[in-house]
């Protein structure tokens, strides 16, 4: 996945600011308590839109250890 972002690198953001990243064009996705950033995923994602719109701004680590390694990332 080479499109995501990664935005917790050694920087504390606050949940409310990763609230604020929850639209198709500023999507935030925390895995593992890091911040991706899913804009540039969202439209060839394969499990399609709708699950990454569930989660943006939001903690996703269950849905996404359910179905992927974190190798992925």
């Amino acid at each position: 996945m080479s499109s995501l972002e990664k935005h917790s690198e050694n920087k504390m953001i606050a949940f409310s600011e990763v609230r604020k990243h929850a639209s198709p064009s500023d999507l935030w996705l925390v895995i593992d308590n890091k911040i991706y950033d899913f804009k540039k995923f969202f439209a060839v994602h394969p499990g399609g839109k709708d699950i990454l719109l569930k989660y943006a701004g939001k903690d996703a680590t269950e849905a996404f250890d359910e179905i992927h390694s974190r190798e992925i990332l």
